[in-house]
């Protein structure tokens, strides 16, 4: 079949099944650019002089519901995470009511698919880091009061109560308080979000909840050797927990050749004074000099779905999903440039042979379905009364 002919297919089935995509760093995209001025990055125009994020841009793409990932750096500590964590969540209610026609503000599994018959983005929020709760259960709470319905357990750096894959282990995975903030979630309906974390981590959540998981930003460490990947034993879970894997497109978690040349990027930022995770116009424009004197490796498309092919492989079609992390990086594949990509994508996997029923379930129907689980086992505890732990009593 030719390719156009697969791209009009693939456009075909998101137009029913659009992509439920696990995160996008737009909010922080904006405080870093212009301090939350909707008005100067107004994505009802073209935007792709400085985000990978527009609403023409994500209808071209099929895009049905996006988790906004409210994340705050993890250098970001006590009331400062916590400030910085409202602020984010400020900025994707004000998206939306700025872009009332096309965004609607989603907190169940109903919420998405009325988005979805209404036309409409459904906008979820994701926390990206235990951080922003400051060990305080009740501001977790607070958090999913607001809207939040999913946290990353830790992001780039470890938690007093949590390791991440990023960051020398200590302790060993979660500590008690730490399996309190799962217990937490789960009354809440809090979906926990086990990317970022290290793989102790991922064990250990498993061990311990009692509702599906989700990595909302993660691709297989069988493909490509990253931390920040997932290691085959713990997508082999998946099917017992019910949780989704939602494969990332970052270049150097899917790219093993992509792997090296990124340690030297992030040096050369730290070298001229920025964070490497800097995304401003002065930050990006330091990783552009680079990468013109060291061409970097290209990712593609279809990179990504040899991922997809192994991650359903070990897991199964019915527990993984999509999280490209547009906004969050400062390189994405060939084909899948910014949010306007995911029908090459899904083009892709139709010449590999998915099906289409197959292609519903990745792009659309798990996540859904493990939004509507967790909400279902919030109600099964909805008696329990809320812990009132603190990291001191049970870390002390």
């Amino acid at each position: 079949m030719a390719d156009a002919e697969l791209l009009e297919q693939a456009r075909q089935l998101l137009a029913e099944y659009p992509v439920v995509d696990g995160h996008n760093d737009l909010p922080w995209k904006l405080r870093e650019q212009v301090h939350y001025d909707l008005a100067q990055r107004d994505i009802a125009t073209d935007q792709r002089e400085h985000l990978h994020t527009d609403l023409a841009r994500l209808r071209a793409g099929g895009v049905g519901a996006q988790f906004w990932s409210v994340y705050v750096r993890s250098d970001f500590a006590g009331d400062k995470a916590v400030s910085a964590t409202l602020e984010q969540i400020d900025c994707v209610r004000a998206l939306v009511a700025r872009y009332p026609a096309q965004l609607e503000l989603a907190f169940s599994a109903d919420d998405m698919e009325q988005a979805r018959a209404d036309g409409r983005l459904a906008s979820l929020m994701g926390a990206e880091g235990g951080h922003s709760i400051d060990e305080s259960l009740a501001t977790l709470r607070a958090l999913y009061q607001l809207g939040v319905r999913y946290m990353t357990l830790t992001h780039n750096d470890n938690l007093s109560w949590a390791d991440s894959a990023t960051d020398e282990p200590k302790a060993g995975g979660l500590t008690r308080f730490g399996e309190e903030v799962v217990r937490e979630m789960n009354r809440l309906g809090m979906l926990v979000d086990l990317s970022h974390v290290s793989a102790d981590t991922m064990r250990s959540a498993l061990g311990v909840t009692r509702a599906p998981v989700i990595f909302s930003h993660s691709s297989s460490r069988a493909v490509c050797d990253h931390v920040r990947n997932i290691p085959d034993d713990v997508l082999a879970q998946l099917p017992v927990n019910g949780g989704v894997a939602m494969a990332t497109f970052v270049p150097k978690f899917v790219l093993p050749e992509a792997v090296a040349w990124t340690k030297a990027a992030d040096a050369n930022m730290v070298a001229h004074g920025f964070h490497h995770l800097d995304l401003s116009p002065a930050g990006l424009a330091v990783q552009a000099e680079f990468e013109a004197a060291n061409p970097r490796p290209v990712a593609t498309e279809a990179t990504v779905a040899d991922h997809l092919d192994h991650m359903r492989e070990v897991a199964g079609v019915d527990h993984i999903g999509l999280g490209g992390d547009y906004d969050g990086t400062a390189f994405t594949p060939k084909g899948l440039e910014d949010v306007s990509g995911y029908p090459n994508l899904i083009a892709e996997l139709l010449r590999r042979g998915w099906s289409r029923d197959d292609l519903a379930k990745l792009t659309w129907k798990n996540a859904v379905r493990v939004l509507r689980e967790a909400e279902r086992v919030a109600h099964e505890l909805r008696f329990e009364t809320p812990s009132i732990a603190t990291i001191g009593q049970l870390d002390g």
